[in-house]
């Protein structure tokens, strides 16, 4: 089975959504047949990498509302946060332009290690206020994550996986994905949304039966002579 998340790093609901759905995967009987691939999307592709705003300011901006009411919100989506073992700090978050995080990504998944990549970048940005966009920044979790510095520094420095970003992107786009997190199961099924952990139980199940099941021959006559492990029916 495989599952494709289209994701951005500084979406609060692409954590928890990610959070949520490896928490589905850990009781999963089947979890080492499970292939979970991350893809990009970028919420804001035209965000500066700094900005004198706050997040609360922004969210207030962006949906009309005053900041204290972004602040609640925020407050909210942060107890959903703390209920799965997550730790969002909106008061020092360093809302930036994820583009180059992207990239990285890229790069981590030729080399093997998207997964640890994907959760430091996610870590960073929520729990430990890191500004993603900062080169200093993605080199030391680029390290932290095991691959090579030098490495890294030439893709960051150059314009290396940018074409992969896009090319994820305009999948995105193909498929009507307009928000993020964005779940598509064996390129059949969507989910949409940080669900809670009994609807990814239930996608899995059905997907995994369906798979299965598909993967029996329909029979178009009634058995036959067969040879098999070396032998032969003779009677």
């Amino acid at each position: 089975m495989k599952i494709e998340v289209w994701s951005d790093f500084v979406c609060p609901f692409c954590y928890i959504g990610k959070r949520r759905l490896e928490q589905t995967l850990e009781p999963f009987p089947h979890r080492e047949n499970v292939e979970v691939v991350f893809r990009s999307f970028e919420l804001d592709p035209n965000a500066k990498k700094e900005t004198p705003f706050s997040i609360h300011e922004i969210i207030a901006q962006k949906y009309g509302m005053s900041v204290e009411e972004a602040k609640r919100a925020n407050a909210d989506i942060g107890k959903q946060a703390e209920a799965i073992g997550l730790t969002f700090r909106f008061e020092t978050m360093k809302p930036t332009n994820t583009f180059d995080a992207h990239r990285l990504a890229q790069y981590a998944k030729e080399k093997g290690k998207l997964h640890e990549v994907v959760e430091r970048l996610f870590y960073a940005y929520f729990t430990e206020s890191k500004r993603i966009s900062d080169r200093d920044v993605l080199l030391e979790l680029a390290e932290a994550a095991g691959l090579g510095r030098k490495e890294a520094e030439s893709v960051l420095d150059g314009e290396h996986y940018a074409e992969q970003v896009r090319k994820e992107e305009a999948m995105a786009a193909q498929l009507g994905i307009r928000g993020v997190p964005f779940f598509v199961l064996n390129g059949k099924y969507a989910i949409s949304g940080a669900q809670p952990v009994e609807v990814f139980r239930q996608a899995l199940e059905k997907v995994w039966m369906e798979e299965q099941q598909s993967s029996s021959l329909p029979s178009l006559a009634e058995e036959g002579k067969t040879c098999t492990d070396g032998n032969c029916s003779i009677d």
